[in-house]
């Protein structure tokens, strides 16, 4: 035990033993700068400048452009100008699929399958646009299979819930 308070004692006396910085000019040995020391001073300031620099630094990525240099974070001109993109391509693949069928019906026109009188440029894109409406939305096997699934599950719960009361 008395090692230990020995020990604990010697470590005590390092770090709060003064000792004096001294800063001299080589060439005349004049002191500069003169400075009273202990090692538990220069620990607190040392740690107390990594903390400020590091707050400083956080500080600086998260409320500055430069965030935008870290994978992962994106500028919100990037995501505006994607979502314009995303707008545009739809808008154009509709017009895309209007013309095609426009260009298909005159084809059939032209070939003679559909009669001139029955030909209408209305009638050609209200039909484009139904057929890029129209969703089946009606559930597969597999989806009314798990939907029984599901029902069984529930009953089974709700019966030992009702056997436990």
């Amino acid at each position: 035990m008395s090692k230990k308070r020995q020990k604990r004692k010697k470590i005590k006396e390092k770090l709060f033993n003064k000792r004096r910085l001294i800063i001299l000019n080589e060439d005349t040995f004049e002191e500069t700068f003169s400075l009273k020391l202990t090692l538990m001073n220069v620990f607190v300031v040392a740690s107390l400048g990594a903390i400020i620099i590091t707050f400083v630094t956080t500080f600086i990525i998260a409320f500055t452009p430069l965030r935008e240099f870290i994978p992962g974070y994106s500028s919100s001109k990037l995501k505006r100008d994607a979502m314009e993109l995303a707008l545009k391509s739809d808008s154009l693949s509709k017009a895309l699929k209007r013309n095609e069928a426009y260009i298909k019906s005159i084809q059939k026109v032209l070939t003679g399958e559909l009669e001139y009188a029955k030909f209408s440029k209305d009638s050609i894109l209200e039909a484009a646009d139904e057929i890029s409406t129209r969703v089946d939305l009606s559930p597969s096997k597999e989806e009314l299979e798990l939907r029984e699934q599901v029902a069984k599950e529930e009953k089974n719960t709700l019966s030992k819930k009702s056997k436990k009361e």
